[in-house]
């Protein structure tokens, strides 16, 4: 038992020592790749840029992961992503950008696709045609951040960091203008159309110019600017005149401004941003400002054909306003239509014909419409044009006008008007063709009839008379004629120097001759001797 119990003993268990943990170097590569792959996460949020969207109309030569954003020609982004926008009127691009570029992102900054363009004259990114389309910006001025913005169709001018100034100009339509135009001053190039829009009324067209320095000091307060596209043709006392600022404003337009003379030496020049007016010409341009405009109303009964709006008002040639509108209405009382056609006229270009002294009130009421039209002034429709058949406005004095009056209608005064030179022509020839038409031209037809017949019988008869002259009358003058030709050739023989004849008158005149002597001795003696003529001659004394 005491073997057996001694057998079932267990052995005491001994604990073993117990071991201490100490790093080993292992670890240590782990642990370093987990902390350099967290600076590097931490780096890459810390350094990554913005992230902008664009919306343009198209995204033509947009590629995601391909296409990049630069600015002034270095990367600065790449597109993203390309999408339909969920009214499916635009393409939205989204594009990552370095963190430089996040002060850039600026509420009026710009963006456009950068491709092939031939605009304005000149040629535009060629270096596309390899390389691929890219996106390119323009940083605005603004202090707004933005992260979203809408792409450009055309691409701007850049001017941002040019040396120069903006102006406004406000056009009625935009003709033959664009992005690139070029601005003339004396023929010579000296800035461009920067950009253009609509005007937010919907009634013109504004244009943003960019002159650049030094010739922005040129634009002043009273600068005109003008359309200067194409030829200006025109026909004076001196010829035909052709005006052109350049060739290539004859194909793709062109702006040109100039400055009248104010009487400054140095006139102050222009703020940035100030507003002109686009004339359509260079005449139209410089003409002083017509600062007062007086509305009035014309009524004709005649056809308007050839008259258009903006057709020139004159008076005896110059230029005192513009016709407006042109109507027509339906007179009750004739039973007839009438044309109203409404105009405007500039006083201020009658009244400058006259000395400043002269222009009193007295002056004014003088040129009142209603003074005028009670010493005959009325307005006439007149031809402009043979060739075009453009008619215009003429106002003019007519004295053999039926007396009329100055009316009102609708608080426009209306003048009384008179036939155009072609109505009266028209009149004139109606008024012969009515004459003619009273002249009994079958009586006179008949009455010429019946002459002539009497005049061919007349003839007849003459004719029969003739032919009885030359069987009996001819002989006996054929005989006439020999015995006077036979006389003639006796009184021939009768006159030459060795006929008998003459042999006699040369001695009837020696007799003559004598005689004559034997008389003037006569008269000699007489003369000495009056007492003769009594006592007669005494005789001689031996």
């Amino acid at each position: 038992m005491t073997e057996s119990g001694d057998d079932n003993t267990l052995p005491e268990a001994v604990p073993a020592p117990r071991r201490r943990w100490s790093p080993q170097w292992v670890w240590l590569i782990p642990v370093l790749a987990a902390a350099i792959g967290a600076w590097l996460a931490v780096h890459a949020i810390l350094s990554r840029g913005p992230t902008i969207t664009i919306a343009f109309k198209s995204a033509e030569g947009l590629e995601a992961g391909k296409t990049r954003i630069k600015y002034k020609d270095v990367d600065i982004g790449e597109v993203t992503r390309i999408r339909v926008s969920q009214d499916r009127k635009s393409v939205l691009v989204t594009a990552d950008l370095v963190k430089e570029a996040e002060d850039f992102l600026v509420k009026d900054s710009r963006f456009w696709i950068v491709k092939p363009r031939i605009a304005g004259g000149s040629v535009s990114g060629l270096g596309t045609l390899l390389s691929g389309a890219y996106i390119g910006m323009d940083v605005g001025k603004s202090g707004e951040t933005v992260k979203t913005f809408t792409g450009l169709d055309v691409p701007p001018i850049v001017t941002a960091d040019l040396p120069g100034r903006q102006f406004l100009l406000k056009a009625e339509d935009l003709g033959s203008l664009s992005v690139g135009t070029p601005v003339y001053f004396r023929r010579v190039p000296v800035g461009q159309v920067e950009a253009y829009a609509l005007d937010p009324s919907g009634k013109g067209i504004n244009l943003t110019l960019f002159i650049n320095a030094p010739y922005d000091r040129f634009v002043t307060p009273d600068t005109r600017f003008w359309h200067a596209s194409g030829l200006d043709v025109s026909i004076g006392a001196n010829g035909l005149k052709i005006n052109t600022e350049s060739l290539s404003a004859i194909a793709l337009g062109g702006v040109a401004f100039e400055t009248p003379s104010t009487g400054l030496a140095t006139p102050p020049a222009a703020p940035s941003g100030t507003a002109f007016l686009l004339a359509a010409n260079r005449e139209q341009a410089l003409q002083n400002p017509d600062r007062e405009v007086q509305p009035l109303r014309l009524t004709f009964r005649q056809s308007l054909r050839g008259l258009s709006v903006g057709a020139p008002v004159e008076f005896r040639g110059i230029v005192v306003g513009e016709v407006t509108s042109i109507g027509v209405e339906y007179d009750k009382t004739r039973r007839d239509f009438s044309m109203p056609v409404e105009i405007r006229t500039f006083p201020s270009r009658i009244r400058e014909l006259f000395a400043p002294a002269e222009r009193t009130q007295a002056l004014d009421r003088k040129l009142s419409p209603g003074m005028l039209v009670k010493h005959g002034l009325r307005a006439q429709l007149r031809m402009g044009s043979l060739f075009t058949g453009q008619q215009y406005i003429a106002l003019d004095f007519f004295p053999e006008a039926p007396p009329a009056r100055v009316t009102a209608r609708n608080g426009v005064m209306e003048l009384p008007t008179v036939d155009g030179d072609i109505e009266e022509l028209q009149r004139t020839v109606q008024r012969v063709a009515r004459r003619l038409d009273k002249i009994p031209l079958d009586r006179i037809g008949l009455s010429l009839e019946k002459t002539l017949g009497t005049l061919d019988r007349t003839l007849s008869v003459s004719g029969d008379a003739m032919g009885q002259l030359n069987g009996k009358v001819l002989p006996e003058t054929l005989k006439a004629l020999e015995d006077l030709q036979k006389t003639l050739h006796s009184a021939e023989a009768s006159l030459r120097p060795d006929s008998p004849m003459q042999e006699d008158v040369r001695g009837a005149m020696q007799e003559v001759r004598e005689t004559a002597r034997s008389v003037r001795a006569l008269s000699d003696y007489l003369e000495r001797h009056p007492e003769a003529l009594i006592r007669g001659k005494e005789k001689d004394t031996p």
